[in-house]
């Protein structure tokens, strides 16, 4: 090797890499706060104005939607992030898991909705509260009457997984031996 040949290291210095990643992560949370103050003055409003057309003034059809949503969104989100714990560390579970856990928010968006507007402090959720209480009457408490009767499922159906766990782990440890002082005996092709 000549000293012409001397490989020429091309890359850039820590500094200007570290400079570039800080300067992208403040336009990402710069991004990410713009959108949030967009996002939380139109979605409060626009949820509930979905609510109150499905709803349409009934008390049945408010009941109906909100344990439908507040009932099978819970469930839904509960047993896919089950499901991505228990397959975590399974053949191909990290795929599984990550796509169980991305279905598993998808499902909790409409939960996640109606929180923004009953829990939310700002002028969008305290319209979509009017319009809720007005045009999707009972839609909030069934919605919290739903999502509790499936957590509570979802409790039961865990206890029982992990109850069916802990007795699988102690049979295993368990060996079935032949008892010791008696022989085998053939019953002579009965």
């Amino acid at each position: 090797m000549t000293a012409s040949e001397v490989p020429v290291d091309r890359r850039k210095p820590a500094a200007v890499v570290w400079r570039n990643r800080a300067i992208a992560a403040v336009a990402l949370l710069a991004v990410l706060v713009v959108a949030y103050l967009i996002l939380a003055a139109f979605l409060p409003r626009w949820w509930a104005q979905r609510l109150a057309s499905a709803v349409d003034g009934s008390f049945a059809k408010g009941i109906g939607w909100g344990l439908l949503y507040g009932g099978v969104g819970t469930a839904l989100t509960l047993f896919l992030l089950l499901a991505a714990g228990l397959g975590w560390r399974r053949r191909g579970g990290r795929f599984l898991a990550g796509a169980a856990a991305l279905l598993a928010l998808l499902a909790a968006i409409p939960n996640l909705l109606t929180l923004t507007v009953v829990l939310g402090t700002s002028d969008a959720a305290h319209a979509g509260e009017r319009i809720l209480d007005v045009d999707a009457p009972a839609f909030r408490g069934a919605a919290l009457t739903g999502a509790i009767l499936a957590a509570v499922l979802f409790a039961a159906a865990a206890a029982l997984l992990a109850r069916r766990g802990i007795r699988r782990r102690r049979g295993a440890g368990r060996v079935v031996e032949p008892a010791a002082g008696k022989p085998a005996t053939d019953s002579g092709g009965l």
